[in-house]
């Protein structure tokens, strides 16, 4: 499989910077093995049926996107600089995976200044990161971080506009509960507790596992020969009620939808041994065609970048050809791509 089969024209256009109001008036793209039809969130209310169990992704996204000084002591005095920090993710004994702008600048043992009260200083740099200890941890760096950050809108986002006010609200979803990640399940942005309660009036049953997204999921595949990709790791959790659930779907044979791709990498990385297992732990799962599913049934997703790791994801699911077929459809029709897009639902099995 080469690269170049992942990719597609996409004009600028249809890249989404603000998420579709209310959440629920976002399209769906609702793709029934060889079927596609035009739909919207808020049909899934009729589109799914009693027994079915969608899996949803409970982390919460933080204000990873930090503006400071930095501050250093040279022969003429104190040196004062503009410098832009991303957090990456928690290292051991309270320290900071990051990157920064200009990070060519930066030395280690200089000191961030994010606000009045928030801090940090620069304990390591490599490959092209460093690392960096707060001067607080627990609940006060999470006020402070809150106070000081700002949502770490994606790349493609990021270089049309600044993140607001707004994002906290939109680049969140509703059931967030663990914080952790430094972008959102972007799919899980659709829905709002007005739709949720129909769909469990409906019989739709949910279950929550927790992935924290991180930058990664925005690196870009450079090799040409993508079976030698090597996907960046990221943490998640499946309880022993979350796989219990899942497994008693199957059993009863009501079908088993993740909601996202983040939802999916992970109770596929613990369904190795053909059902779900209680897991714990960092997954580098890298799915693409010919990847042998072991659970599950259908996905639920935006519009994805071309030639990325989460559009050979889809096409495992769906198959190539379909997905081109898929694609085709929603550029033609004018979908609104990626994070703050629109969705699909894909059932594979019609």
């Amino acid at each position: 499989m080469k690269l170049s089969d992942f990719d597609f024209d996409l004009p600028e256009g249809l890249i989404a910077t603000r998420p579709a109001r209310p959440r629920t008036a976002a399209r769906l793209l609702l793709a029934t093995g060889d079927a596609i039809a035009d739909r919207h969130v808020r049909d899934l209310v009729d589109i799914l049926r009693p027994g079915d169990r969608l899996v949803l992704n409970d982390t919460r996204v933080i204000p990873a996107r930090l503006s400071g000084e930095r501050h250093r002591t040279t022969g003429q005095g104190e040196a004062v600089a503009k410098v832009e920090v991303t957090l990456l993710e928690p290292r051991p004994h309270g320290r900071w995976a990051a990157l920064a702008k200009p990070l060519r600048k930066l030395k280690e043992g200089e000191d961030i200044r994010f606000s009045a009260t928030l801090s940090a200083r620069v304990e390591a740099i490599a490959d092209g990161q460093m690392e960096i200890a707060f001067n607080m941890t627990g609940a006060d760096f999470d006020a402070a971080l809150a106070e000081a950050g700002d949502m770490p809108l994606p790349p493609y986002i990021a270089a049309l506009r600044a993140p607001d006010a707004q994002d906290r609200e939109d680049y969140q979803t509703v059931w967030a509960r663990k914080a952790g990640a430094v972008a959102a399940p972007t799919a899980s942005l659709h829905f709002d507790d007005t739709l949720l309660a129909a769909l469990a009036a409906k019989g739709v049953a949910f279950t929550h596992v927790t992935l924290h997204v991180g930058a990664g999921t925005f690196l870009p595949v450079k090799v040409e020969d993508v079976t030698t990709h090597r996907m960046h790791a990221e943490w998640g959790e499946v309880t022993e009620e979350a796989a219990a659930e899942i497994n008693a779907t199957k059993a009863a044979g009501g079908r088993v939808i993740p909601v996202g791709t983040t939802a999916l990498r992970l109770i596929e990385s613990a369904a190795r041994s053909g059902r779900v297992e209680p897991w714990q732990g960092p997954t580098d799962i890298f799915i693409y065609p010919g990847f042998a599913f072991q659970v599950t049934d259908g996905l639920m997703t935006n519009f994805h970048l071309p030639k990325s790791t989460l559009l050979m994801l889809v096409s495992a699911l769906m198959g190539q050809e379909r997905i081109r077929r898929i694609y085709a459809h929603a550029v033609a029709s004018g979908y609104r791509f990626f994070s703050y897009g629109d969705a699909s639902l894909l059932l594979p099995g019609g």
